[in-house]
């Protein structure tokens, strides 16, 4: 939700203006939030006696009952949109028929969209929202663990083109973000893993503390869906504090740039050359697996250039590595590389602004990476890579479903 204020000053010859845009949005804890007990989501949607639910179609059929129930309990008459969003249908196609319910819906200016689901489907809805009558408000609830600690987090919103990751986006923040954990209970272990890489990179560069967390519990963590499938009372307690910090150290990351006017971001760890990386395939890295290569090569690189010691370059290795992530892959090729820093050079003003980590828990920015370096560095980072199990092979790498 933005607020505007704006100066005009004219001159014989010009006129200059000069507006400012505040931004303000809630992420908001709820424990079910579907229980008919919480009113945090009814509330928004009772003024108007009705709501628009654009929604992961596996969420949907995981708790179709439990949201009738939710809605009817509190009078308001639901319309359900259910949509299936795998990377492959990240388009503008499921962005012009997202856009088509809402003329069908006949939606009013200021009706907030209801978009439920993980960060393709907010992503992708968002963006619709974003440019339906220019600025259509919606509130989000993240049912994935990206979702919950960094698609929803931030105001960005995007669709894929082509083989282009994210080429055509906007900056739309949401009026809240209702962050219910209870979700991952039902959520696959390929989906969990995959929002593990969002973990490790906040961690490695921008927070030790959760790194360390991630490097003693993880796998634990990844196998009781953090603590919502089995898992002790102290488990969950480890998943309740490392989710928090990671939220509160994105948005402090976050939240001085959410137009990204200052390219120099901590959190594009893993960014550098994964956008070119993750649609390469014929069937596509999952978003984890494809900065998490990237991260992994980026901690070699570190290594290689004195920031790190090879301890620690190990350490974060092998976290990765018991979690199932991928460190390496035969589409990560010297080629792939060129291309891929020639892509994100021009994203980035034409400076490289690679993250690594300096040391674990704090973030470097490197610019003078060449191209020869690169494929050097790669050589290097494969041979390190045989050493740890699979061979620094993911598990479950590639995409085959939709982010439920």
């Amino acid at each position: 939700m933005s607020e505007m204020e704006a100066t005009v000053t004219a001159t014989e010859r010009a006129f200059h203006v000069e507006g400012y845009e505040r931004i303000e949005y809630d992420l908001v804890y709820v424990d079910g939030v579907f229980d008919p007990a919480n009113t945090e989501l009814a509330d928004s949607y009772t003024p108007y006696g009705r709501a628009l639910m654009v929604v992961d179609e596996t969420v949907y059929g995981l708790y179709r009952d439990r949201i009738h129930a939710y809605f009817d309990h509190h009078s308001i008459d639901l319309t359900v949109v259910p949509v299936k969003i795998a990377e492959t249908a990240k388009s503008l196609e499921t962005f012009e028929q997202i856009v088509g319910r809402f003329d069908e819906f006949g939606l009013v200016r200021t009706e907030p969209v209801l978009v439920v689901g993980g960060g393709l489907t907010t992503d992708v809805a968002g963006f619709a929202c974003a440019s339906y009558r220019r600025n259509t408000p919606y509130i989000r609830i993240p049912t994935t663990l990206i979702g919950l600690i960094d698609a929803s987090v931030s105001i960005k919103v995007a669709v894929n083109y082509g083989k282009h990751k994210n080429r055509l986006g906007a900056y739309h923040a949401s009026q809240k973000v209702l962050l219910d954990f209870s979700f991952l209970g039902t959520l696959p272990e390929d989906q969990i893993r995959n929002g593990m890489a969002e973990l490790i990179k906040i961690s490695v560069v921008g927070n030790a503390e959760i790194f360390d967390m991630l490097d003693e519990h993880g796998v634990e963590l990844l196998s009781t869906r953090f603590g919502h499938r089995g898992g002790s009372a102290e488990v969950r307690a480890i998943a309740d504090k490392l989710t928090y910090k990671a939220i509160e150290t994105m948005l402090e990351l976050e939240a001085p740039n959410l137009h990204e006017i200052q390219l120099d971001r901590v959190i594009a760890f893993g960014h550098t050359w994964s956008p070119t990386l993750e649609l390469t395939p014929p069937a596509p890295f999952f978003h984890g697996h494809a900065i998490n290569i990237d991260m992994a090569l980026s901690t070699t690189l570190a290594e290689e250039r004195g920031l790190i010691t090879t301890q620690d370059r190990d350490r974060v290795l092998g976290t990765m590595n018991r979690l199932g992530l991928a460190l390496d892959s035969e589409y990560l090729t010297p080629e792939l590389l060129a291309e891929a820093t020639t892509s994100i050079l021009r994203t980035r003003d034409g400076i490289l602004r690679a993250a690594v980590p300096d040391p674990i828990g704090a973030c470097r920015f490197l610019n003078d990476i060449t191209v020869d370096e690169l494929a050097d560095i790669l050589t290097l980072h494969k041979k390190v890579c045989v050493d740890f199990e699979r061979g620094g092979a993911g598990v479950e790498m590639f995409t085959g479903g939709v982010d439920a």
